[in-house]
């Protein structure tokens, strides 16, 4: 899955990154729940990218990595930044507006089929017979929970225009793993890349959300404040520039799995935070779900 035989999950410089971005990502979803309804969605995604675009240029400039990129370098953050940064989260958070969180974060454990499919397609990375196993058993887990949270789930004319909405921000974001993923990505330095495909998102972002919602909107309550600043700074510029290294180290398909851990995470801070109740269907669906995830990663690339 890796153009390294040698590369496996338990090695800490890969183990470490992954389950950092699942507990990150999971707790991202409380938040962004919070920030829909008080202001426009896609002004809400604006901000967040706008901050962490600033922020992850500052941290290349500290880092004396030279923020202005050759045509090469501008086209793949185009490439990763309309998918990823703007497309990926307009339709992301229009889709809470139709449904839970809970189901949204089980839809999204979805990306590593079209990340295994597309790298296999367009990069030749390949899928061994572990990891389509462990995929099943996955895949298996997150149906469990997806029924789970539909249980849950308020009945509404609209759920399926929630699914569709998910499913488009899913593809968006599968299309910029595997740009990220690409041998010419590796010749671009990762955080002035990042900087810009953040930027470029954000500018994407508050055209569809000046056409969609009318002028900028924020609301200055120091909770959604500090939600815009948590998205941006830790669930963004920490994040994303370890996510998109397991992408180049792990291959697509298995850097995809940590979207596997992010419900479970997400639930479980739920428990603490929401007074979430687990069923047997949830802890089974979760059980799963971690069980495909061990035995998947456990996969490399046949020599």
């Amino acid at each position: 899955m890796s153009d390294d035989p040698h590369v496996h999950f338990w090695q800490p410089r890969i183990a470490l990154p992954f389950l950092m971005v699942s507990l990150i990502w999971g707790s991202t979803w409380l938040v962004i729940k919070d920030q829909v309804g008080q202001v426009p969605p896609s002004w809400s995604a604006t901000w967040r990218f706008l901050v962490a675009g600033i922020a992850m240029a500052a941290l290349a400039k500290a880092r004396r990595e030279p923020l202005w990129l050759d045509r090469r370098g501008f086209l793949l953050a185009a490439m990763v930044g309309i998918p990823q940064f703007a497309l990926n989260f307009q339709f992301v958070y229009a889709s809470e507006q139709h449904l839970t969180s809970g189901i949204v974060a089980v839809l999204y454990a979805l990306l590593l089929v079209p990340n295994a499919l597309m790298a296999r397609a367009f990069l030749g990375q390949p899928l061994t017979g572990r990891f389509l196993v462990g995929s099943g058993i996955a895949i298996a887990g997150i149906a469990l929970l997806m029924l789970h949270e539909a249980r849950l789930a308020a009945p509404g004319a609209h759920a399926l225009l929630g699914i569709a909405l998910a499913l488009g921000g899913l593809m968006s974001a599968s299309v910029a793993n595997i740009v990220q993923s690409s041998p010419r990505a590796r010749h671009v330095p990762m955080l002035p890349m990042l900087a810009w495909a953040m930027l470029i998102g954000a500018m994407i972002d508050a055209i569809a959300a000046w056409f969609l919602a009318g002028p900028p909107q924020i609301d200055w309550h120091p909770r959604y404040l500090a939600g815009v600043g948590y998205l941006a700074l830790v669930g963004s510029v920490i994040t994303f520039p370890l996510y998109f290294n397991l992408l180049r180290t792990l291959g697509a398909g298995r850097a995809a799995y940590s979207g596997v851990l992010v419900p479970v995470v997400a639930m479980a801070l739920s428990t603490v935070f929401e007074g979430y109740q687990w069923s047997v269907l949830a802890a089974s669906g979760a059980a799963l779900a971690l069980a495909g995830l061990v035995v998947a990663l456990n996969a490399r690339k046949p020599a």
